[in-house]
């Protein structure tokens, strides 16, 4: 297609008519080429570094694929057309006269700039998941518990029911145990007839950590024995792609902007959650946080900084690691470290700047939670065993395991298969 020329986009709007699609569609070409030419060649990068990285996780733990969000998807097989889908309805809209030329630069800036932010966003969280996932790979044999089909699950969508949060991926360390990790959670799920409950729960998926990783089998994260309701994690991961994340804020609303009733006061998840943001802020008590909030009406605007010590107060992680893609100022990485927070900061993308971090998750691996795991073999072998089970009367699963302990208990023949297997380079013994 031939490039676009400065400004052309404004003449071919002002031109175009509601017939002329092959029109609208180059001034929201030329739109997103002129405004944000050099975002997009950043994006490419980004995706660029993400792909590699997918192609060896997948092949590592012999994964069917990634599954991204719809969103996600979209951007990372081409940045630049994903933007222009973006303005579909505003190009329209100066042609129907609804909007002025102006209008519909400011508009579809603003449009194209959060869908550009959301989205590498979401690129570089993926990419810090899958250089975790790569690193664990390589401290020996791995591979995936959980889900049964055995896709790297990136995205959420319609996987939370019945009060119940599922992980995204489990994987088992060999020799080690089973980690669980968890993205962009909690999530909203419903609640029934447990309104104090679903009240409080809006509070928590206002703050929402970019990762939660258990140690051992979590198949949901969701505890109403607990306070906060939500099971303790052992780590919690968040991650910042942007240079200048520390000077930003964020404005959470809707739950801290409604006023509570003396009942939901009560509620001992929500005074939980009021007292950790009451440490935060540097007030006296949950009630002046509280009051703090409802005042502004709006909502309550934190800063970043402040969100993430609101995590480590609230859900009380045993580690809590902030990986930067740029480097973090000394000040701001001292003030979070106060807090229990470990800073690492210019990981770019350098695997093995998260090596320090993976080795941790390694250690951390266990058969906690776990009474049963699955075990991935041949299927030329499991056949077999069905046969020889069949001839039995025993399901496969019984004779696997009655063959395995008799294994284990004698040690000689465990020597002696094992020299086998090496020999053989790894390959089954039939």
């Amino acid at each position: 297609m031939q490039s676009c020329e400065p400004g052309e986009w404004r003449r071919l709007l002002e031109e175009a008519g509601m017939e002329d699609r092959e029109a609208l569609e180059r001034a929201r070409l030329c739109f997103v080429e002129e405004h944000f030419s050099l975002d997009v060649a950043e994006a490419s990068q980004w995706i660029r570094e993400l792909r590699t990285l997918m192609g060896l996780v997948v092949d590592r733990l012999s994964a069917k694929g990634v599954l991204l969000p719809k969103e996600m998807r979209s951007f990372i097989e081409d940045p630049l057309r994903h933007l222009v889908k973006k303005l579909f309805i505003y190009a329209h809209d100066v042609v129907r006269r609804r909007i002025s030329v102006e209008e519909f630069e400011r508009v579809a800036a603003a449009a194209a700039r959060t869908s550009l932010r959301t989205n590498m966003r979401s690129v570089y969280e993926a990419w810090v998941l899958l250089a975790l996932l790569s690193l664990l790979t390589e401290r020996g044999r791995a591979e995936i518990v959980y889900p049964e089909h055995r896709f790297i699950l990136i995205e959420r969508t319609g996987r939370q029911r019945g009060g119940r949060i599922p992980p995204n991926i489990v994987l088992r360390l060999g020799g080690r145990g089973l980690l669980s990790f968890y993205l962009e959670a909690p999530r909203p799920i419903s609640w029934g007839d447990s309104s104090d409950l679903a009240r409080a729960w809006k509070l928590y998926i206002a703050l929402r950590p970019d990762m939660m990783i258990y140690s051992g089998l979590v198949e949901n994260m969701v505890d109403l024995e607990s306070d906060p309701p939500i099971r303790r994690p052992d780590f919690i991961v968040e991650v910042k792609e942007l240079g200048d994340w520390y000077t930003r804020a964020r404005e959470v609303r809707g739950p801290f902007a409604k006023r509570m009733t003396a009942e939901e006061w009560r509620n001992r998840w929500l005074r939980g959650l009021w007292a950790g943001l009451a440490d935060v802020l540097g007030v006296s008590s949950p009630e002046s946080a509280y009051e703090e909030a409802a005042k502004r009406k709006r909502g309550l605007r934190l800063t970043e900084p402040q969100i993430v010590k609101l995590y480590a107060r609230i859900y009380k992680p045993r580690r809590l690691y902030l990986v930067s893609r740029m480097p973090v100022p000394e000040n701001v990485a001292a003030e979070l470290e106060g807090y229990g927070v470990t800073v690492v900061d210019g990981v770019g993308f350098s695997v093995e700047a998260l090596e320090p971090l993976a080795r941790e998750l390694a250690s951390a691996a266990s058969f906690r939670g776990a009474q049963r795991a699955p075990l991935y073999i041949d299927a030329g072998l499991l056949a077999r065993l069905e046969q020889v089970a069949s001839q039995r009367g025993l399901r496969v699963e019984e004779l696997a395991e009655a063959l395995l302990k008799a294994l284990v208990s004698d040690q000689s023949l465990v020597e002696k298969l094992l020299g086998r297997v090496e020999r053989e380079g790894g390959s089954s013994v039939g």
